[in-house]
């Protein structure tokens, strides 16, 4: 067949806020035979000040590493020493203070060991899904990469390791660099403690690609629903296919989805040539869905999934595959008679009801604690998170949103708009100004998109927080979107702001953040009333249950309320719950032990954050 076309390549709404695998046995590529491999298990790590060794020896067989810290990854050194025992817990009492900043000022290795049967003749490579924030790389004792090329929090990175590979016991070290002030590194801002390490780390999963000399990357699937009567969808199937090979070579590429559709292409490539293979409907009636399965928000119906498998056949054998989940859905937003900005899935407009996302302080978030806290978010019925400069761990969040038919707001931390971060002035666009840091945070916009574009719950992307990104910057995130994903709105910031380049936001962020009465929400016109989308918004603090407070809380200052709560509570502004304990004390009576003050603050809790949702 030849009719694939190969391309040759050199509502309205609110968000809450709160206070609150294996290292593996490959093969040489054949059917049956995975060819990605997730190196989780089996790494240790160390300070680099304290090895007397360079990155030629820590990568090489048989290096001793007694003395290190034992970890999988992804994760952060802090993590990692946590989890050993060499950092009492950070969340109780004081003990945050107590860590030492300076032992992460420099750099630190993370090593591991892994096995390959038969190394391939062409298509080894190691994949990062993110390193903060920058590294050396080295595999038995060769350096593969180095930390001018590998940098950027964000940035996702694909190294050739086919030279490098040996039959038997492999070496994997990284030397991981610290984000330095100012730097566009992940920030929790106001949403979180700053760790120590500044989540310097392996953060993301570190994975092992052993293909044939054809390898299939970057599989989109782009979805089209006929708004008019939901009852025909179409796809756009689309990956870049790379021949590392020094050989001509005849790939056949072919896909299923569920269903039973299926589809097929054979293409020629030259030697070292990379192309993009693009299957569409008008081309393959197959991809014209009659009555689709669709993908709808909690509340609306059901989170329909489908499976894609594509493979690529080079002489009757498995190259590379790719397995996909994607979700039929048509997403859009819209500007309503008063300027307010919303959204709509598959036609029907949507009202928005979501909180603040915040991953764990030190990323060391396991998949059941995400699972848990979604299945909360649906059985309050919400139907919405925000992430603000995190963008998550792993797809843990995104699969389980996508199952769970919740939206996600993903999005930059409102940390690079801020002058105390650069320790200096910035101008109304933030700090990040210079070309560099702009080309930097633009490729990393497009990495996070081709990491998530497949999954449904993912319905805008967010360009700027507190402030709008510099014109010179937005127009770089168009042109990046353009390429790599259109089938999403964007938004330019999530305050109110007119961008000479996307014009007005249409949406707001002006608080309140402290304790309200109840019927606020409904006589408040012009600040964080009910109107409009507010896209960050609460009515100020939440203290957790009495088992959550005792775990933080040394028995000394369980009561009454002394320094020791404010310390576990916000910054600047936040730092105490003096409003909120006036608030409590009259409205509800006075509490006189710890137990009564617990119970009254669930039901002060539920009663602002109730009277805010209903009044939207």
């Amino acid at each position: 067949m030849t009719s694939c076309r190969l391309y040759r390549a050199p509502i309205v709404g609110v968000i809450a806020l709160t206070v609150l695998t294996v290292a593996g046995c490959a093969k040489a590529p054949e059917e049956d035979v995975e060819m990605t491999l997730e190196l989780r298990e089996g790494w240790s790590l160390a300070a680099a000040a304290e090895v007397e060794a360079e990155g030629s020896a820590v990568s090489s067989a048989g290096f001793d590493t007694s003395g290190w810290t034992p970890t999988v990854v992804p994760s952060t050194v802090m993590a990692a020493l946590v989890r050993s025992g060499e950092v009492k817990d950070p969340y109780f009492n004081k003990n945050l203070e107590s860590i030492p900043a300076e032992q992460f000022a420099g750099p630190w290795w993370y090593r591991t060991e892994f096995t390959v049967d038969e190394p391939p003749a062409a298509g080894a490579r190691v994949a990062f899904d993110g390193i903060n924030y920058s590294a050396d790389v080295w595999i038995n004792g060769e350096q593969i990469a180095d930390r001018a090329d590998v940098l950027g929090a964000f940035r996702t990175f694909d190294l050739d390791a086919t030279k490098n590979l040996v039959a038997g016991t492999n070496t994997l070290a990284v030397l991981v660099y610290p984000p330095q002030p100012g730097d566009p590194t992940i920030g929790f801002v106001d949403w979180n403690p700053t760790s120590p390490d500044k989540n310097m780390g392996l953060w993301r999963p570190v994975k092992l690609r052993l293909t044939g000399g054809v390898a299939l990357d970057d599989v989109f699937v782009r979805t089209d629903v006929d708004l008019e009567t939901l009852a025909e969808a179409s796809l756009m199937i689309t990956a870049t296919l790379r021949n590392h090979s020094d050989e001509e070579v005849k790939a056949v590429v072919s896909g299923t989805i569920t269903g039973g559709i299926e589809f097929e292409v054979t293409e020629v490539l030259a030697p070292k040539e990379e192309a993009k293979v693009e299957f569409s409907p008008e081309h393959y009636p197959g991809l014209v869905i009659e009555n689709p399965r669709l993908w709808w928000p909690s509340g609306m119906g059901k989170a329909n999934l489908y499976d894609l498998a594509l493979d690529v056949d080079v002489d009757g054998r498995t190259s590379d595959k790719q397995d996909v989940t994607f979700g039929i859905r048509h997403v859009a937003d819209y500007t309503n008679e008063d300027g307010h900005r919303g959204y709509a899935v598959n036609g029907k407009k949507v009202l928005i009801r979501g909180g603040g996302w915040v991953d764990d302080m030190m990323l060391a978030d396991d998949d059941q604690k995400i699972e848990d806290q979604l299945k909360y978010v649906k059985h309050m019925n919400l139907n919405t998170v925000r992430l603000e400069g995190f963008w998550g761990t792993s797809h843990t969040l995104y699969d389980l949103a996508d199952r769970y038919g919740l939206m996600v707001m993903a999005g930059w931390s409102c940390q690079w708009e801020w002058e105390e971060y650069f320790g200096g002035p910035v101008d109304e666009f933030g700090g990040i100004d210079s070309p560099e840091e702009m080309n930097l945070v633009a490729r990393s916009l497009a990495d996070q998109v081709r990491w998530l574009r497949n999954h449904p719950s993912v319905f805008v992307w967010v360009l700027g927080s507190d402030m709008l990104p510099r014109p010179e910057l937005e127009q770089k995130y168009y042109d990046q979107l353009a390429d790599v994903d259109t089938t999403r709105p964007t938004l330019s910031s999530c305050a109110v702001d007119i961008s000479e380049v996307s014009g007005p936001s249409g949406v707001k962020m002006n608080g309140p953040y402290d304790w309200v009465s109840p019927d606020y929400w409904y006589v408040d016109t012009e600040r964080g009333g009910a109107y409009g989308f507010n896209t960050e918004t609460g009515p100020g603090p939440q203290p957790p249950p009495l088992a959550s407070l005792k775990r933080m809380l040394p028995a000394e200052s369980w009561w009454p309320p002394d320094e020791m709560w404010d310390y576990h509570s916000g910054r600047g502004a936040f730092q105490t719950i003096d409003r909120y304990e006036q608030a409590l004390n009259e409205r509800y009576g006075k509490p006189e032990t710890l137990e009564e003050f617990a119970r009254l603050a669930q039901v002060a809790n539920y009663e602002g954050m109730r009277a805010m949702f209903e009044s939207f």
